[in-house]
């Protein structure tokens, strides 16, 4: 799914003189620490304390120090990997809204802020825009601000990139944020009666609808506890509930159904891969007994470890056929492989059982009556 941004100009009215201490300290930073994410956060915790001065830090840094990559805006790959992401705004010194976010989710967690990517769309002066767009949001003393990097970096006139750091995508409050920029989820717009897609299109509540209301807090919080299959699959959810109003929308609910999909897949595998393993270990075991049998139990054991071994072998193939049907879709390119395992499984248990039987008749009959037993078996 392809997912960039454009910048808007968004002219700033307020006064942050409060941070020019910060600003200038961080414009000061060496090149040679500019080089990976991590030593950026280890400048900014050795030179600031707050909470406050170090997100400020992050965010000056990032927007004064990235410029927006015009050029290559509508030739982005937005499945990068964060790593990938951020190693390029570093190297070039360059990008869009997904690099910028990406550097400033590394620096703002690094230094100990709460922060997480969000993903969404824009309107600017009554305008929808027609690509997608990245941002921060970052916990400060137990409340939500949001932060654009990109657009507070500067803006885009004429396809010429005009840097001017713009303050007002500094720490904004989500009542504030929420007229200009719209989470495909709407968990992330921080409100507690969030709004929906066509309120943001009419700029108005629709007093029809009824509102959707949640405990942003404990949701975010329970967010951190959800596997990765979970939180997309929960999100797509979220994406559906607050209306599929246009293709950006649409292609990140078919992006988080993906997503789910293939996690969940891959997470199969991994569940295939186990069973396997455990498979060709029980196999081991009734081969071995097998031979054991063949060679009339010699050298003799006592029925005691001949029943506990038994149980365990029946034990371990039993656990393989209850594990190989609940693995679940693993994709088609292993369904067959999932197929082929669980009728190999089936056969097994049944050779299995057949002989527990054998041992269990075995054990039940007197020297006589075994030395018959084993006089029958070729």
């Amino acid at each position: 799914m392809k997912n960039y941004c454009l910048l808007f100009l968004f002219l700033s009215y307020f006064s942050y003189g409060q941070y020019e201490a910060v600003d200038k300290t961080m414009a000061q930073i060496p090149d040679s620490l500019t080089t990976s994410t991590t030593k950026i956060a280890d400048y900014i915790a050795s030179n600031f304390k707050t909470p406050n001065d170090k997100i400020r830090a992050v965010f000056f840094w990032t927007a004064s120090t990235i410029s927006y990559d015009v050029v290559n805006m509508l030739n982005q790959d937005a499945n990068q990997t964060e790593e990938i992401k951020i190693k390029r705004a570093l190297d070039t010194k360059k990008g869009v809204c997904m690099h910028y976010a990406a550097v400033f989710n590394a620096l703002a967690n690094k230094v100990g802020v709460r922060t997480y990517v969000v993903e969404g769309y824009t309107k600017q002066y009554g305008k929808i825009a027609t690509l997608g767009h990245s941002w921060c949001a970052s916990q400060l003393d137990g409340n939500w601000f949001l932060f654009d990097p990109t657009w507070g970096s500067g803006y885009v006139s004429n396809q010429k990139y005009v840097k001017k750091l713009d303050n007002s995508f500094f720490k904004a409050t989500p009542s504030n944020f929420i007229i200009s920029h719209m989470p495909f989820d709407y968990l992330w717009q921080f409100l507690e009666t969030p709004i929906s897609n066509a309120e943001f299109y009419g700029g108005k509540k629709d007093p029809k609808k009824a509102a959707i209301v949640i405990d942003y807090q404990a949701q975010i919080d329970r967010f951190d506890s959800l596997s990765q299959a979970d939180k997309a699959f929960e999100a797509a959810e979220r994406i559906e509930k607050n209306g599929l109003l246009n293709k950006l929308i649409i292609d990140q609910y078919n992006f988080k159904k993906k997503d789910f999909t293939i996690i969940k897949a891959n997470n199969n595998i991994e569940k295939l891969n186990v069973v396997v393993t455990n498979y060709n270990e029980a196999i081991g075991l009734l081969n071995d007994f097998s031979r054991f049998r063949f060679k009339k139990f010699k050298p003799e054991q006592s029925d005691e470890v001949l029943r506990k071994n038994m149980q365990d072998l029946s034990d371990k193939m039993n656990k393989c056929k209850v594990d190989v049907y609940n693995i679940g879709s693993v994709g088609a390119e292993n369904s067959s492989n999932l197929s082929s395992l669980k009728r190999m499984i089936l056969d097994a248990v049944e050779q299995t059982e057949k002989q527990k039987t054998f041992l269990e008749t075995y054990l039940s009959k007197g020297l006589v009556g075994r030395k018959l037993m084993m006089s029958k078996y070729r």
